[in-house]
């Protein structure tokens, strides 16, 4: 959900202070990376599931509120959209049977929380996009009660000074293309973000493993192929969330002026590269200002919060986000990776992710780490490739030149991510459950943008609508998410 702020706007004279805080936690983070110890004797993994509501119709129910309440579990909170939610998994260490664990406890959280959705008419649904969601559904009372949401949409249409413009193309040829007065289409993209605790040392190595890696893990995970009654991208959720959150209008966009959400432009040795980049080129969404003096914490022997830079990089969308948190007095750092959607169940979502811990850990570990052979340009390109185009994608490697994605993951990156998870200590169980069912969709072809337009092709050659084609589709895709059963192995009709 990103920090609580307390107003929606923001005088000249706070957004100048806060300007200033932001660069004196800069400062202050540089001294601490140089001089103090952060937490990572015992690296923690750590987990956030977007999820969507519906109703018996399998539209957007839009009572998140009712829904929490009825929950009644601080591990779930809004997100965007009254129709979104989120549930935050507490950090734990990844060796022995612990995703097994994991695995379980997420499923019975998510029963519990489904169950106590329905008596407010209300299911859950993990899913990239709701298919059946469409534009006009932000035409009411769609943003959640939440002020840091109304700061964050007041501030980039202040900054754009228009209505934001989607356009978006599928390779059938239809095409998305409408305005928004808001930032509500961003709600519509339900993501799964990863996080791993690293030393100060050790993060640029798994900052750049985690960029090479993301055009294969978008590829594999697809799963928002229908947005607005449209197939669109395999992963639509990655150009929607691009165009719904950008502050540049044309002219800054023909100027080069860098987008929000971003990629990023080139390897970096540390992780205050990415801090100092934040500072340097995008100005404050939100100027919350906090009344520690970070550079007088740290003189006194403290720990400070740095507030102020961490908000500031709360509002800049990497695909893999740079993290700075206290926790007891002890500052740690992160890798947040943020490309994968939600769903479709359970069991995908745990292969994703040890497909991902597991694979970059090799690649942090190879005597010729991938992206000093990799040409920065060619991991963006592939990034966007494969969330267009899912498993059906083209991509460059090196030592391999251009291949398909399944072949690259089946020739390359699973044995990777098997060495890696074994490095990690991680029990033979767990390997062989998740990377299974990572092998499983490269050689059926199926993941879940897969399955969703098979299904709702051969619906529509029966002659249903697309409306009554993708409501169906999404009964059988809300039936089949609770059977725990991999998305490769789902009946098609």
């Amino acid at each position: 959900m990103g920090k609580d702020v307390g107003q929606a706007q923001y005088s000249r004279e706070q957004r100048q202070q806060f300007r200033r805080k932001v660069r004196r936690g800069l400062d202050a983070f540089e001294q601490m990376l140089a001089q103090r110890h952060f937490d990572s004797e015992r690296p923690l993994t750590g987990l956030e599931i977007e999820l969507n509501l519906v109703n018996e119709q399998g539209r957007p129910s839009f009572h998140n509120a009712e829904v929490l309440a009825e929950i009644a579990d601080p591990d779930y909170q809004t997100e965007l959209a009254r129709f979104n939610i989120e549930l935050n998994v507490a950090p734990r260490p990844l060796p022995g049977d612990s995703a097994l664990e994991l695995e379980e406890l997420l499923r019975g959280s998510l029963n519990q929380a489904d169950q106590s959705a329905g008596r407010v008419g209300s299911q859950i649904a993990m899913v990239g996009i709701l298919p059946t969601l469409r534009v006009s559904d932000f035409d009411g009372d769609w943003i959640s009660a939440n002020t840091r949401y109304t700061a964050l949409n007041d501030s980039i249409f202040v900054a754009r000074g228009e209505d934001i413009e989607l356009d978006i193309e599928g390779p059938d040829g239809e095409r998305l293309q409408a305005c928004a007065d808001s930032i509500a289409p961003e709600s519509a993209c339900t993501s799964v973000q990863l996080h791993l605790q690293v030393s100060p040392a050790d993060f640029a190595p798994h900052w750049n493993a985690a960029q090479a890696l993301s055009g294969p893990q978008v590829a594999l995970a697809a799963n928002s192929p229908f947005f607005d009654g449209r197939r669109l991208h395999a992963e639509t959720r990655i150009e929607l969330f691009r165009q719904a959150t950008d502050t540049r209008p044309v002219e800054l966009k023909n100027q080069g002026v860098r987008p929000r959400v971003f990629f990023g432009e080139r390897w970096v040795t540390s992780i205050f590269d990415l801090f100092e980049e934040n500072v340097r080129w995008f100005p404050a969404l939100l100027a919350e200002v906090d009344e520690e003096d970070p550079l007088d914490v740290l003189a006194a022997g403290g720990t400070p919060s740095l507030a102020e830079l961490c908000l500031h990089n709360g509002t800049i969308y990497r695909w893999n986000r740079p993290i700075y948190a206290v926790v007891r007095e002890q500052p740690h750092l992160r890798v947040e990776n943020r490309v994968l959607p939600a769903g479709p169940t359970i069991l995908d979502t745990m292969a994703n992710a040890a497909f991902y811990y597991g694979a970059v850990h090799s690649l942090v570990e190879s005597d010729r780490p991938v992206w000093s052979r990799l040409s920065f340009a060619a991991a963006e390109d592939n990034f966007h490739q494969c969330a267009e185009l899912g498993l059906d994608a083209e991509v460059y490697w090196p030592s391999f030149g251009e291949l398909g994605v399944d072949e690259l993951v089946l020739r390359h990156l699973l044995p990777l991510a098997q060495q890696g998870l074994q490095a990690w200590g991680v029990s033979a169980g767990v390997i062989d459950r998740y990377l299974e069912v990572i092998e499983g969709r490269c050689k059926t072809g199926v993941n879940g943008a897969v399955w969703q337009t098979r299904t709702v092709a051969a619906l529509e050659e029966q002659g249903r609508s697309r409306e009554d084609a993708l409501a169906e589709m999404m009964a059988r895709y809300l039936e089949h998410m609770h059977t725990n059963e991999p998305v490769h192995s789902w009946p098609l009709p």
